[in-house]
């Protein structure tokens, strides 16, 4: 016997009305089996036990109550009293009990049909006798036709029954129509703990005298049960949530002063908070929508500060050049500096921005980003001001309550104009890990797709390192090298992360093996090497680990080719997507016995490993024919890709060029 929920939804075409419940007992062979249970409903035929509900005396089953739920089984048959009585009194309302009888003989229940006060009569019997699918289709039930009519009641019922879902669907509710919430008759009809955890609510956004005055009147209507003989009052908890510090003097003084309610020293405590601290650290109401881009001219942003403001909030992030498409302002190293700023319609909660910087060459750009309610007092969220950073930015901080956004450019490594060509601002529930306000990545950040790049290197395909292709290369194609005493292989990651891992796969078409090390920086000045590998014979997949750091520049530098003169790097990514080297799916696959001579020649040649704890070197090898004159001469390895269709290195001091425009023009935007 199996039970089968079947909750019909709105537009479910097989459903005749919204709220009906099909909970229908299938057994094998007896198709009607439910038709002849449910005939038993109220009827004296076959009862063996008596339920008196408020004064009725209902006839029933006791074998299809145990069979319903534990409640009933431990009731009737787990030795208690009521096993031996032929009448059992329930405490539940009559009109509400007869519809779960129904329920429980039939499997059916039409709440569309029954009195919204039945309804939630309904949901705390389900809990109190646990029907769980019953009390999960109720649920449903109730979102669907959530109103302002009912939202307080609902709410009210879900705080009872510990029902949290449906708790925060009501608040998220009552966080939308605040406004409507705090004119509406049922706001009066919260209960203190429901009212309490509303107030509480940074989201409840409406203003903080419409909300006085709400609080005032459910006071009024709620004399009677609001006063306590011990501990603190209702009135006091209540009070306590209200944030007279947002109101104006004027409002103090003549709406809050005359209520009874708010003493002489609640009042002055108000007005010298107000005046005394900071306003961005009063703790404001602001409006919440979750998952969705609120810097858009749609919902009433714009940009106040910084030139050819119409580019940054119009959604185009793909049509723009030299020319175009972006919004700008002049770096300087004045403390005052404007920035670009960019208004929100009214105060909003967010903890999430998405900034692009223009990203047509190379440059890199060091910025940081300031948040406010007034345009007075700025809070830093973001300070990449040392850090260098190009392209997308996936910024992630607390939720705070704003309604200016102020983006400052600190450098650009070409000149002295910073440029934004678009910015999303919301608030989202999918955050990444964060440490020191940067994100730790747990999948691969060094991609194409993440706005990674490799700055200095040579190869047939310019970014052929990070297209996450480790199958297909060979002694033509799909590599990244550079001229081994010269040069090195250098990957910018769009912005600067917290890592601690890195994995790369050294080309292993054949048995040579490399010596190499590696060092990460955030601005190209300032290097710390994570992996020393210049007396290890390394082969194939290489994960190194390291202590936490910020990360934004990674260089990998190879010492020794035991074939040629060319370090060859075929695939990198941070962090390392695999625990151990030898977990790697990719190595795997062409994994073959350990050849002893070789692993002895390591050690004699004093192979370790680096002294920050960095492990992996994965000898595996790739059993490909060797070309005509391979093993012959060294000259037959990898080919060095033409130097025409490799990308010019950057220099050290200047690691992004200037593009052949700005230079010949005197480009200074």
């Amino acid at each position: 016997m199996s039970s089968q929920h079947q909750y019909m939804p709105v537009n479910n075409p097989t459903s005749s009305r919204v709220g009906d419940i099909e909970h229908i007992m299938e057994v094998d062979c007896v198709g009607h089996l439910s038709e002849h249970i449910g005939s038993l409903c109220l009827s004296s035929e076959y009862s063996d036990v008596t339920l008196i509900v408020e004064g009725h005396r209902i006839p029933a089953h006791k074998v299809i109550l145990a069979a319903s739920s534990d409640y009933f089984r431990a009731l009737l048959y787990g030795g208690m009293k009521e096993a031996n009585e032929a009448e059992v009194v329930l405490q539940a309302p009559i009109h509400a009990f007869k519809a779960l009888l129904r329920y429980i003989y039939s499997g059916h229940m039409g709440l569309s049909v029954l009195r919204e006060d039945t309804v939630l009569d309904m949901l705390g019997l389900a809990h109190q006798f646990n029907f769980q699918e019953l009390e999960a289709a109720i649920s449903d039930y109730l979102r669907q036709v959530l109103a302002l009519r009912n939202v307080c009641a609902v709410l009210d019922a879900a705080r009872l029954y510990g029902l949290n879902a449906l708790m925060d669907y009501c608040y998220n509710f009552l966080d939308r129509n605040a406004a409507e919430v705090l004119q509406h008759d049922t706001f009066l009809q919260l209960s203190v703990e429901a009212l309490q955890g509303l107030l509480e609510r940074d989201s409840f956004f409406a203003p903080e005298v419409d909300i006085f005055k709400a609080v005032c009147n459910w006071f009024n209507a709620n004399q009677p049960f609001v006063k306590s003989d011990s501990g603190t009052s209702p009135v006091d908890k209540i009070l306590k949530c209200v944030r007279l510090t947002l109101m104006s003097l004027e409002e103090l003084l003549g709406v809050v002063r005359p209520f009874s309610l708010v003493t002489p020293d609640m009042l002055l405590d108000a007005i010298h908070d107000k005046t005394t601290t900071r306003t961005t650290d009063l703790r404001h109401r602001g409006l919440l929508v979750p998952e969705e881009n609120v810097a858009t001219p749609k919902r009433g942003a714009r940009v106040i500060s910084g030139d050819m403001r119409s580019a940054l909030l119009d959604g185009n992030s793909d049509n723009y050049d030299m020319e175009r498409g972006y919004t700008r302002h002049n770096i300087s190293d004045a403390a005052d500096n404007p920035g670009i700023v960019v208004r929100l319609a009214t105060t909003t909660i967010i903890n999430h921005i998405r900034l692009l910087l223009w990203d047509r060459d190379n440059r890199s750009y060091a910025y940081y980003i300031e948040v406010s309610v007034d345009q007075k007092d700025w809070v830093r969220v973001i300070d990449h001001s040392n850090y260098f950073c190009r392209s997308w930015q996936n910024l992630y901080f607390e939720p705070r309550v704003v309604q200016y956004i102020k983006v400052v450019g600190t450098s650009n490594t070409v000149n002295k104009v910073f440029h934004a060509v678009s910015l999303e601002a919301m608030h989202t529930s999918v955050v990444p890990p964060l440490c020191e306000g940067l994100v730790r990545p747990v999948h691969n950040v060094a991609t194409l797709e993440l706005s990674a790049v490799v700055i200095e290197g040579i190869s047939r395909s310019r970014n052929a390192l990070l297209n996450g292709d480790t199958e297909h290369y060979d002694w033509e194609q799909g590599y990244t090298c550079h001229q081994l005493g010269s040069g090195a292989i250098v990957v910018q990651l769009a912005q600067p992360y917290m890592l601690s891992s890195l994995r790369m796969l050294l080309w292993d078409c054949d048995y040579r093996h490399y010596s190499y090390y590696v060092e990460v920086s955030l601005n190209y000045w300032h290097w710390d090497m994570v992996a020393d590998r210049t007396r290890d014979a390394c082969r194939s997949w290489q994960v190194i680990y390291f202590t936490p750091r910020p990360v934004s520049i990674i260089r990998i530098v190879g010492t020794n080719n035991s074939v040629n003169e060319v370090f060859h790097l075929v695939h990198l990514e941070c962090p390392s997507q695999v625990e151990e080297a030898r977990d790697d799916p990719a190595a795997k696959k062409t994994r073959h016995s350990k050849d002893g001579r070789e692993a002895r020649s390591s050690r004699d040649r004093g192979g370790r490993s680096s002294d920050d704890g960095s492990t992996g070197n994965s000898i595996e090898a790739r059993r490909t024919p060797s070309p005509p004159g391979e093993a012959a001469a060294p000259a037959g390895s990898p080919p060095l890709p033409p130097a025409a269709s490799a990308p010019p290195p950057a220099p050290r001091a200047l690691p992004v060029a200037e593009t052949a425009t700005e230079a010949e023009e005197g480009y200074d935007d």
